[in-house]
C-alpha cells in the first residue's frame, strides 16, 4: 500500500479513506490534500511518488504545477488591488491599458476578463510554447486583436490568455508583475508555498508530471475550442520544463501543493482575514460570488456560472456561497464562504476527461464537516 502521511481531524476519517483509495485503485502517482476551517488546517495529507518511476517519494514540501488553479491566485491578486480602490472591475480595461482599446475592445470591462467573457479565449496569431515566455509579445497581441465573439454575451474559457490579461492590468496599475504582487502581498504573509514564477532554488522539490493516456480537447472540436486548447499546444513536456515554471504564466504555470492552495484561499473563506491579518474587506471577498455570466461556455461546452475569477455555486458544490475551479489533469480548489472552509487537491498524474480523484476527498471533507456542525 502507498504510504499516506499527514493528519486529519478525528471527525474526518472518511477524508483519509477517500484519499488513500485513489492510490489503492491505481489512479494516482503522487498527491496532496488539505482542508481548512476558520483559517485552521483540519486535514493535511500527502503520499505516493513525485516521479513516474516511483523512486522519489512525495514529501510534505513537494510542489507541482497545478495548471489552472493558478487562475484562482491571479483572481485573488486582482481582488486585492481592487480592494485598495486601484481597480474597478466594471471599468473598461482600456482605462488601465490604453492599447487594449484596439480591435473594437474599448468597452470591454475588467469583469468580462475575470469571467472569461471578453471574447479573447486565445490568440489569432499562431504561437509556439516559447512565445508564452515573452510577456510583452503575448500581451501586445491580445491588445491588438479583435474579440472572437461579442464581449459579455457568453463565456468562452480563456485557457491561457486570462492570466496574461489580468496580469497586464495588475502590472499597469502597480508597476509590478502579478507574480511579484502575489508573492509579496499574499504568499509570503500567509506562509504559503505557492509560486507564479518559480525560483531555481525550489526546483529540486518539484514533482514530475505523469502524462495521461487520454488527451483533453481531442476530436470533434469547434474552431474556437481548438484555438483555445492548442494554440500553442502545451503537453507535459512543456509544462514540466524549467522554462515554463520560471516564467510567469498566471493562467496555468503556478507551482504549489494542496496546503498552499488551501491556505491562500482562507483569505476569501474568512472574510478577508488570514493569519490574524486583514488583507481584504469582507465586501470584496463576497464580490467574487457575483455572477457575471452564465450558460453553456463556448470553449468548455458545458454550463458554468462565472463570478469574478471563479466559478460560482452549482449542484455539486457544498453551498451557494461557494467559489471553485479545477486545473488540467485533476487539481481542484473549493472555497466555501458560508462554512468558512477551503479544500484543495494537487497531484502529478494527469487525468483524462471526467477525472474525479480530487473531488472524492474534497467532497468527503465537506460532507463530514457538515455532519459535525
Amino acid at each position: 500500500m502507498t504510504d499516506v502521511r499527514g493528519f486529519v481531524r478525528q471527525d474526518l476519517a472518511a477524508v483519509r479513506a477517500a484519499f488513500e483509495r485513489n492510490f489503492a485503485d491505481g489512479a494516482e502517482a503522487g498527491a496532496s490534500f488539505c482542508a481548512t476551517v476558520d483559517g485552521e488546517i483540519v486535514a493535511d495529507l500527502w503520499g505516493g511518488h513525485a516521479d513516474a518511476a516511483g523512486a522519489r517519494p512525495w514529501e510534505r514540501d513537494t510542489i507541482v504545477n497545478v495548471y489552472s488553479i493558478t487562475k484562482t491566485m491571479a483572481a485573488l491578486t486582482a481582488l486585492l488591488v481592487a480592494d485598495r480602490g486601484e481597480l474597478d472591475f466594471h471599468a473598461p480595461v482600456a482605462r488601465y491599458w490604453p492599447q487594449f482599446a484596439a480591435g473594437g475592445k474599448g468597452d470591454v470591462t475588467v469583469a468580462q476578463v475575470m469571467s472569461h467573457s471578453a471574447g479573447l479565449s486565445g490568440w489569432r496569431e499562431p504561437l509556439a510554447p516559447a512565445d508564452l515566455y515573452d510577456w510583452e509579445k503575448v500581451t501586445a497581441l491580445l491588445a491588438a486583436q479583435e474579440p472572437f465573439w461579442p464581449p459579455g454575451t457568453a463565456s468562452g474559457y480563456h485557457v491561457v490568455t486570462q492570466g496574461f490579461l489580468i496580469g497586464e492590468i495588475v502590472r499597469r496599475i502597480t508597476g509590478r508583475t502579478l507574480g511579484t504582487v502575489f508573492r509579496q502581498e499574499l504568499a509570503e504573509p500567509l506562509g504559503a508555498d505557492f509560486h507564479i514564477g518559480l525560483p531555481a532554488s525550489e526546483e529540486p522539490r518539484v514533482a514530475d508530471l505523469v502524462p495521461s493516456d487520454e488527451e483533453p480537447f481531442a476530436g470533434g472540436l469547434t474552431e474556437l475550442q481548438d484555438n483555445a486548447a492548442h494554440n500553442p499546444r502545451l503537453d507535459t513536456a512543456v509544462a514540466g520544463s524549467r522554462a515554463w515554471r520560471a516564467a510567469e504564466i498566471p493562467a496555468g504555470g503556478g507551482t504549489g501543493n494542496a496546503r498552499s492552495v488551501a491556505l491562500v484561499h482562507t483569505v476569501l473563506a474568512c472574510g478577508g482575514v488570514a493569519q490574524g491579518r486583514r488583507l481584504l474587506s469582507e465586501a470584496t471577498c463576497r464580490s467574487a460570488l457575483e455572477v457575471q455570466v452564465e450558460g453553456t461556455d463556448l470553449v468548455l461546452g458545458m454550463p458554468v456560472r462565472f463570478g469574478l475569477g471563479f466559478a460560482v455555486g452549482g449542484p455539486f458544490m457544498p453551498g451557494p456561497d461557494t467559489l471553485y475551479w479545477g486545473g488540467a489533469g485533476g487539481s481542484l480548489a473549493v472555497i466555501d464562504l458560508g462554512a468558512r472552509a477551503t479544500y484543495a487537491y494537487a497531484m502529478n498524474r494527469m487525468g483524462g476527461p471526467g477525472d474525479l480523484r480530487g473531488f472524492a476527498p474534497v467532497s468527503a471533507a465537506w460532507t463530514a464537516l457538515a455532519a459535525s456542525t
